[in-house]
């Protein structure tokens, strides 16, 4: 059922997020020496900030729900529903934690203006992607969140370790996009249309080998921008080399960009059961994909030294948990929708986390007190505060009660045991039982260590600044998500099932 009151009101969080980008360029185009960082930062965040209150306002108001229909517009390629507005609203608050952290981080760079306008130019692309309805949309959306990555990570131009991770972003992104598109367009040449329901339905007697190798193809495109195991290894690299808000934004809000893709795919053009991919048992390449990412992304963590790297790994071990959400999906089971919403919510308490946790790196990266665990030792005695959100960010991402991060895991993994996937919850508790090792390594720098001399945290300022509080504003955000998540989790899981 199709609502056309809403017509293009329904995608007012995306025209938010890129009229914002596209308002800072032309300011910085036209009047470059008038600009005022100050300025910019503060239009990017209310943009941003903008965009999350349209996207509540629009669920509250019913736009998108399954009992609504959602909002098709130009020719159906895209279709704004409540999955579309949850993930938006993840984009958003990232974008505006990560804009306004971006006052400091860049306030002795030449151009912050670019950088406001690429994280909001890649923000609206992913707000697009979330609303795709085409597999033409899905591959253009892409590009718009991949183009403007590519030069945020190599953004600093004099720092060879970032411009060194932007080449190998750029290049191994353009390989996957490659794979991605060929996928596409083997999905196009069995069925002669883009739109999923389409896609869904046609016939492909005698062409579903070609199906299946488009789809294979789109899987490794998706485990490429989620991070996934064995297509990871430019997270490290990326994450590490890039300026720290960077890390931050691409961890968490261009991570869930990947995952709805793969939510949308898996539950619409390719469903389960259908014919169309009676050759590819994607549920089972998933859960494959899903045990190995978790695993080796948590190992691989415990045995960093820097923690921007930790992070980094951290991160890959949380695209494994995510990808539950469509590894544990069954053709008879009742949970799926449950599955699903639950790893939903878990993608917006990770938002918060791990953002929260990135921008204290960032933090650290500005007081230039050192980037390994034995450089935050002691550091609670000059930045109690921030040392405490720190805290509040490895607990919540280890899944310790009675942190948000627990709750979201824990309905994950039950869901996942609902649907008859016992084995893959194991894995996770597991693994995140492992990830409380790392995670706790931090706190123990922070709290219980000493610093190796008595000058090691003589440049600390823990004076506020609009770093500073965004670390603290994402911290207090991820403690009231904690009371706040019985309405998280039923809006994503109600979301979630009207895919099905």
């Amino acid at each position: 059922m199709v609502d056309p009151s809403p017509g293009a009101t329904a995608l007012l969080p995306a025209l938010a997020l890129a009229f914002t980008g596209l308002a800072l360029l032309v300011v910085e185009t036209i009047r470059p020496d008038a600009r005022s960082n100050t300025a910019m930062a503060v239009v990017g965040a209310l943009g941003a900030l903008g965009s999350l209150a349209a996207a509540v306002r629009l669920v509250a108001d019913g736009t998108g729900s399954a009992a609504g229909g959602a909002v098709l517009l130009f020719a159906d390629a895209v279709k704004v529903d409540t999955v579309a507005l949850f993930f938006t609203a993840i984009f958003a608050s990232v974008t505006a934690l990560v804009v306004v952290a971006a006052h400091e981080y860049f306030a002795d760079h030449d151009s912050p203006a670019a950088f406001y306008s690429l994280t909001l130019f890649a923000a609206a692309g992913m707000s697009l992607l979330a609303a795709a309805n085409s597999l033409a949309v899905v591959f253009v959306a892409l590009e718009m969140v991949s183009l403007p990555s590519y030069v945020l990570v190599a953004y600093l131009k004099g720092d060879r370790g970032s411009v060194e991770a932007g080449l190998k972003y750029f290049l191994v992104g353009a390989l996957s996009s490659a794979i991605l598109v060929f996928g596409v367009s083997l999905v196009y040449a069995a069925t002669g249309s883009l739109i999923f329901a389409d896609v869904a339905a046609a016939s492909v007697d005698g062409l579903g080998g070609i199906v299946g190798v488009g789809v294979v193809m789109i899987i490794g495109g998706i485990a490429f921008k989620t991070a996934s195991v064995p297509f990871h290894f430019w997270a490290p690299e990326a994450y590490e080399g890039a300026p720290a808000p960077v890390s931050a934004f691409l961890s968490s809000a261009s991570k869930a960009a990947g995952f709805v893709v793969a939510f949308r795919l898996f539950t619409e053009a390719f469903p389960l059961g259908a014919s169309l991919v009676a050759n590819v048992d994607w549920v089972l390449a998933f859960g494959i994909l899903a045990a190995v990412t978790m695993t080796l992304g948590n190992f691989a963590a415990a045995v960093q030294e820097e923690v921007k790297r930790m992070l980094a790994y951290s991160s890959i071990g949380h695209a494994g948990y995510a990808l539950i959400g469509v590894a544990a999906l069954s053709a008879d089971g009742g949970a799926n929708g449950a599955v699903m919403g639950a790893a939903m919510a878990h993608l917006l308490v990770y938002g918060f986390m791990n953002t929260g946790a990135f921008l204290f790196v960032a933090m650290a990266e500005r007081w230039g007190i050192g980037r390994t665990f034995a450089d935050y030792a002691g550091l609670w005695r000059r930045a109690p505060v921030a040392s405490a959100a720190m805290a509040v960010f490895m607990f919540s991402l280890a899944g310790l009660p009675p942190f948000a991060g627990f709750f979201s895991k824990y309905f994950l993994f039950q869901a996942a045991v609902d649907n008859g996937f016992l084995w893959l919850a194991g894995l996770g508790a597991v693994n995140s039982v492992v990830s409380l090792y790392y995670y706790s390594r931090v706190v123990k720098a922070l709290f219980f260590d000493d610093p190796e001399t008595r000058s090691a945290l003589d440049a600390v300022d823990a004076r506020p600044t609009p770093l500073y509080a965004a670390v603290v504003v994402a911290a207090v955000v991820t403690v009231l998500l904690l009371p706040g998540f019985g309405p998280v989790i039923e809006t994503a899981e109600t979301a979630a099932s009207a895919l099905f």
